[in-house]
């Protein structure tokens, strides 16, 4: 671990009990959902982690306790220390307090996680579809959403395929 690291890492497993997991150098920081913003919101003003990079999510679809994980990855510009903050979700009804507040940067993010995931942002400003159409039902990076299946084009079933297009393209 970066010794840049030691202090915010201490300071976030004394206060709000994070679960520090450390692989190939990289240090996560597991974080329970009532204290996202409180963490996030520490990390920025005591620690210099000014910069978010990025928010998405995971899911461990069968597994439903915690089924999701929302990754949030912080840097800290002038000592180039690198910081991810995981947050575990249920299954049944996802939702998270906004970061909005203490990054106006992660309104895109969150929206996206939401189109894609289905993990509600409580307090966000504006939570709606982002990437797909509005009336599109179901989450897509869901493991459990049902996947279109087109069987790929080769030489040897080229024909098969061919007839059940409905306009081939000769």
């Amino acid at each position: 671990m970066l010794e840049s690291l030691k202090p915010a890492v201490i300071a976030l497993q004394n206060e709000f009990g994070a679960e520090v997991v450390e692989f190939r150098d990289e240090v996560s920081l597991i974080i329970q959902p009532e204290k996202n913003i409180e963490a996030l919101q520490a990390l920025r003003d005591r620690f210099g982690f000014n910069f978010l990079i990025d928010v998405t999510a995971v899911d461990y679809w069968p597994q439903e306790t915690p089924r999701f994980h929302v990754l949030y990855h912080v840097l800290a510009l002038d000592t180039n220390a690198l910081l991810r903050l995981r947050v575990p979700l249920n299954g049944n009804g996802p939702s998270l307090r906004t970061c909005e507040g203490v990054w106006p940067s992660a309104n895109w993010y969150e929206r996206e996680i939401f189109d894609m995931f289905g993990i509600r942002f409580d307090g966000h400003s504006d939570m709606r579809r982002i990437i797909m159409p509005f009336e599109w039902e179901g989450h897509p990076l869901r493991k459990d959403y049902p996947l279109g299946y087109e069987e790929v084009e080769f030489t040897f079933n080229f024909e098969e395929i061919n007839q059940r297009k409905l306009h081939p393209k000769i």
